[in-house]
């Protein structure tokens, strides 16, 4: 109501007649306040899980990305097996201490922030049922994608270094940010940051878009409005393979532009390096390099994390729902 009190069961006022009682409504603003923290507890542990899992595959992608060496799944498995053979099981995942230290934060507020501009483009331009129209929902996930990119940029800098060297050159993520800083200037914690903004916004935008866009048909069709899991897994693999297939080039320059410094590489605009590498190794073969892992890796990934975020929110929803029955 609009004096923020609603009606509760009948009870007994102060001269003992019967009589309805008033309790105060929830604030929006305390609503909000939670919606606001699951989202960012659901996206953190949805980038974690997903990213863990692919972790081996997603180092051994980017160590030929860096690289002028020649791609394909007989070699991929020859460097795995190498890693695992000369440096033990645990290097496959050298590099996901980082990886974490980036991909939860960034998850969280890639969520989160797909949440809250659902709500504010939505209160524009209305919705389908429970989903945007076709262009809000583009919009959305473009600029959650880009909002998370912005805040978290050096730490996936940091994650791209640690994956293609050893550990003698950087033994923590700490000695990363100090040695770059002083040995290349502060200005390479966002060295490549442009081409992984171009390449976040198609990415995200079609990975939303597509994830969201299945759901609403599968509801439309089916008459169920939660999906299996086993659904939601392939609803965001399909995201994954479209959203990452759309901006792969860009996803190889922003990588040769972060391991520059330890390459020996100069790579100054992304023009150039796109230039340098369809020259040393031609168009497919250089800018699409590692693509079939990715589509093994991409889908995965993001099935596990669309996945892992909307069941994590129906549960904290549920959490909190017994929570304020038994209070």
């Amino acid at each position: 109501m609009e004096n923020g009190i609603k009606e509760s069961p009948v009870g007994l006022n102060k001269n003992g007649a019967l009589a309805i009682l008033p309790t105060p409504l929830v604030s929006e603003g305390h609503k909000n306040h939670k919606s606001v923290l699951n989202s960012l507890t659901s996206g953190a542990l949805a980038g974690a899980v997903a990213k863990t899992a692919v972790a081996p595959l997603d180092r051994t992608k980017i160590i030929f990305q860096v690289s002028s060496n020649r791609f394909s799944a007989k070699e991929a498995y020859r460097l795995i097996y190498r890693t695992y053979m000369n440096d033990g099981f645990l290097s496959l995942w050298r590099g996901n201490s980082a990886t974490m230290v980036r991909v939860i934060p960034y998850a969280a507020i890639q969520f989160c922030a797909h949440e809250q501009y659902k709500k504010l483009l939505g209160s524009y331009y209305g919705f389908q049922g429970s989903a945007l129209t076709p262009i809000p929902r583009l919009l959305a996930g473009a600029l959650a994608g880009t909002t998370a990119t912005l805040l978290t940029y050096p730490l996936d800098l940091v994650r791209a270094r640690m994956a293609v060297t050893q550990k003698e050159m950087y033994s923590n993520i700490i000695h990363v940010f100090m040695r770059m800083s002083r040995e290349e200037g502060l200005k390479s914690l966002y060295r490549g940051f442009t081409p992984t903004v171009l390449g976040v916004i198609p990415y995200a935008g079609i990975s939303f878009f597509t994830y969201e866009t299945l759901k609403k048909l599968h509801a439309e069709h089916s008459g169920r409005i939660q999906p299996y899991t086993f659904e939601r897994l392939l609803f965001g693999a399909c995201a994954g393979l479209f959203g990452q297939s759309s901006s792969y080039p860009l996803d190889v320059v922003r990588r040769r532009m972060q391991t520059a410094g330890v390459t020996g590489h100069t790579y100054g605009s992304i023009i150039g390096t796109m230039q340098e590498i369809v020259a040393e190794e031609g168009f497919i073969r250089g800018l699409y390099k590692g693509l079939s892992m990715n589509w093994v890796k991409g889908p995965v990934a993001v099935g596990i994390s669309f996945t892992t975020f909307d069941l994590t929110q129906i549960l904290l929803k549920k959490l909190q729902q017994i929570s304020h029955i038994q209070r």
